[in-house]
């Protein structure tokens, strides 16, 4: 029977992990694919008695957007997971597999080029096709974090469980988006094991948006992530989450601010544009930024009448 630590070991000796493989199989592979489908205990969901819940790094996104509990407790993150790609994708791709995926930078994924992301030393999208490039401008690479599940459980605060590691905040998968040679920060051979979300706080509304170019199986040129509690007409508690204008996922904490100061919607949302240095071809991204958070706030307000 296939452990964790075989997995590991085949890792480090130059494999790459898969687990639905609807990533791996689009782009060339580091090396030979290490199936993670023997580990049935990396797969589920799981309810604790403080009411938070364990979701395995297995488990397909088809499952987690269909979870009628995870729904009601946790709205954004099913939101999210049932707005990405296709219905055939979501029954086969995993949360892991989604948190960990590679970027959709046609120049990576391009072996006519080379890049800081395939072992190069420069960034051709900078003085190419920026049309997608992220408007946050952290680091050399400027191709945009892919993960939708990333942006939900970033504003859901949860927390990741890597093999031989205590849990971390799912932010640190990432880091600040400065090193433009990874996607995710985990060490050769380290496995996802499970992502866990506290309870949501009372009386909490949430709400996702993808802005994309076509209304299926597209990746978002921006989406944007709100929990929300408003108690006597005034925002009491916010989380704001952001994906596809940076390399990471970002947390939006200035209009978290402006929110629990009593700050309209609307001047709240305009705040997401304050970290944006557009370039070429994506300056457009800064009013749909704006305008995606607008959105999910309108929205997670919307209940309170």
């Amino acid at each position: 029977m296939i452990t964790l630590s075989d997995i590991g070991a085949a890792a480090l000796g130059g494999g790459e992990l898969r687990a639905g493989g609807t990533d791996l199989m689009s782009r060339p592979a580091a090396g030979p694919h290490i199936d993670l489908r023997g580990l049935p205990e990396l797969s589920g969901v799981t309810w604790l008695p403080d009411g938070s819940v364990r979701i395995g790094a297995l488990t397909t996104i088809a499952a987690l957007a269909a979870d009628e509990r995870i729904a009601a407790a946790h709205p954004c993150l099913a939101l999210a997971a049932a707005a990405l790609a296709t219905p055939q994708i979501r029954s086969v791709a995993t949360v892991g597999g989604n948190l960990l995926q590679r970027n959709r930078c046609a120049y990576f994924r391009n072996p006519a080029f080379s890049c800081f992301q395939s072992g190069g030393n420069g960034c051709p999208a900078r003085a190419g096709h920026t049309l997608r490039a992220a408007v946050v401008d952290s680091g050399p690479c400027v191709a945009p974090h892919p993960s939708s599940l990333a942006v939900a459980l970033l504003g859901c605060e949860a927390t990741a469980e890597v093999d031989g590691t205590a849990p971390f905040p799912v932010g640190e998968l990432y880091g600040d988006g400065s090193d433009p040679t990874r996607d995710h920060l985990l060490p050769p051979g380290a496995v996802l094991l499970a992502v866990t979300l506290p309870p949501p706080q009372e009386g909490e509304r949430a709400a996702h948006h993808r802005t994309a170019g076509r209304a299926l199986a597209e990746w978002p040129l921006v989406e944007a992530a709100a929990r929300l509690v408003v108690a006597d007409g005034r925002v009491t508690f916010a989380r704001v989450s952001v994906g596809g204008v940076a390399r990471v996922p970002l947390r939006l904490t200035e209009v978290e601010d402006a929110l629990l100061a009593g700050e309209p919607l609307e001047r709240a949302a305009e705040l997401a544009a304050t970290r944006c240095a557009p370039s070429g071809q994506n300056a457009y991204k800064v009013a749909l930024l704006t305008g995606t958070v607008l959105e999910v706030l309108e929205r997670a307000w919307a209940p309170a009448g």
